[in-house]
């Protein structure tokens, strides 16, 4: 069975919420949509205080080509246009509606109709990428990175192929896992619907097989589609890692920065991403809710909410029975790329998989030892890296040394800090670095 080849760890699975249908969660009392929902530029308000806005009506125009339109998710009346806490921990702009009834703009097909690429033989390359750029379509993955951007690919760049990444690598997250068991056939058209707007024959479907009922639903599906093949994949983080993938589908190696996925052949999308497609371009539905897992050793119900942009995670923990006493952490994400909120009052955005609610025991961090020059962080590392050697050079503020040991390849999985004896913080200097030199190079090169 593939896999990627350099580096990767095995963390605690903890998929406590796999066997969990999907739930639609209730509609906030305020909904809060932060401008900044993805990478790239914000997205700039259309709305002010007193309007009245439906369910799917754009309230945020995207910022520029690398950005994306935002839409509401409930219906009622515009509050105010502020700034919020989000998950990042700053204070960003962002627009508040109070909700009054779920009214939905018309134009929205609601039924389970399925619609697929046979039915809309008309459809052209561009005016897939139009729905889905004007449907505000983002990876679903985290990164949130504009969907038609990707889909635009650089002069010179031919991609080959569409590789959907339904791995979910990551410990505790399993909205994937149930988006796949549910809406199968949804997918399969989105993965369609991707193809075409590249213009490439042949598509993959990369499951990890501690999703067996996934993979075989998934296969069984797929043979109406002989041009796309599920591929079941040795699970091993971070497998979700585009470059990880890419070596472990096709076995093709994505070389440093600035080269892109695109740059091998491959187009990577999340499957989260190919099911918003699917309903961006023929339900003309644009993107205002997701699938997100709650989810905790200690939580009295994990779960996998359908939720609106906007929702609170604080009203997602009390639908899975609140927080528990002995809660330590809470993480918009999972435990090894997520980050620690300030508070549960943050909002659900595009890129939102799941909350994860962590006991004192398992937020605690051991004190950091000596590096015992073991060697372990740099056979982790995925890419190839010597963490040790990127975490010491940041403490010494070694810029020009960071830029030349390549750090800005990092993809600050975490596997070097987790796999680390002496409990040293690398990630969290490598991040330092990396945002430090990146910070640099951006600066060099507006001169």
């Amino acid at each position: 069975m593939k896999t990627f080849r350099i580096g990767g760890v095995h963390p605690a699975e903890n998929k406590l919420s796999a066997a969990q249908p999907i739930k639609v969660a209730e509609l906030p009392k305020v909904a809060v949509f932060p401008l900044g929902q993805h990478i790239g530029a914000p997205a700039k308000a259309i709305v002010q205080k007193g309007d009245k806005v439906k369910v799917g009506q754009m309230i945020a125009e995207a910022g520029g080509f690398v950005s994306a339109p935002i839409f509401s998710s409930v219906s009622g009346t515009v509050a105010k246009v502020d700034t919020i806490i989000e998950a990042s921990g700053y204070a960003k702009p962002a627009i508040f509606i109070n909700v009054e009834g779920d009214e939905w703009m018309e134009s929205i097909d609601r039924t389970d109709t399925l619609v697929t690429l046979n039915d809309r033989l008309e459809l052209t390359d561009k005016e897939i990428i139009d729905k889905i750029k004007n449907a505000g379509v983002v990876g679903m993955g985290g990164a949130c990175f504009p969907c038609h951007v990707k889909l635009m690919p650089p002069p010179g760049s031919k991609p080959e192929w569409v590789i959907i990444n339904a791995v979910e690598c990551e410990p505790y997250l399993t909205a994937d896992h149930r988006l796949m068991l549910e809406h199968a056939d949804e997918i399969l058209v989105g993965v369609t619907l991707l193809m075409k707007a590249v213009n490439v024959k042949k598509g993959y479907i990369a499951i990890e097989n501690n999703k067996p009922d996934a993979i075989a639903l998934m296969t069984e599906k797929a043979k109406a589609y002989p041009e796309i093949e599920v591929v079941p994949l040795k699970v091993k983080y971070p497998q979700g890692g585009e470059k990880q993938l890419i070596d472990a589908v096709v076995g093709r190696q994505v070389p440093a920065p600035p080269a892109l996925p695109v740059s091998v052949g491959a187009i990577i999308q999340n499957v989260g991403t190919a099911f918003a497609v699917y309903q961006a371009v023929m339900k003309n539905k644009p993107l205002f809710e997701r699938i997100v897992t709650v989810t905790g050793k200690s939580l009295k119900q994990p779960s996998n909410f359908l939720t609106r942009m906007g929702t609170p995670m604080s009203q997602l923990i009390d639908a899975c029975g609140g927080l528990p006493e002995d809660t330590g952490k809470v993480i918009g994400g999972g435990p090894m790329m997520g980050k620690a909120l300030l508070n549960t009052d943050v909002p659900i955005c595009k890129g939102s998989s799941g909350v994860l609610i962590m006991n004192d025991k398992e937020a605690s961090r051991a004190e950091a030892d000596p590096c015992i020059r073991c060697g372990k962080c740099v056979s982790a590392c995925p890419m190839g890296l010597e963490p040790y050697l990127l975490s010491a050079c940041t403490d010494q503020q070694m810029w020009d040394r960071l830029e030349k040991e390549d750090i800005t390849s990092c993809i600050e999985c975490g596997s070097c800090q987790f796999t680390c004896p002496s409990h040293r913080p690398l990630l969290d200097y490598i991040r330092l670095g990396k945002s430090t030199v990146m910070g640099i190079i951006r600066s060099r090169n507006a001169k």
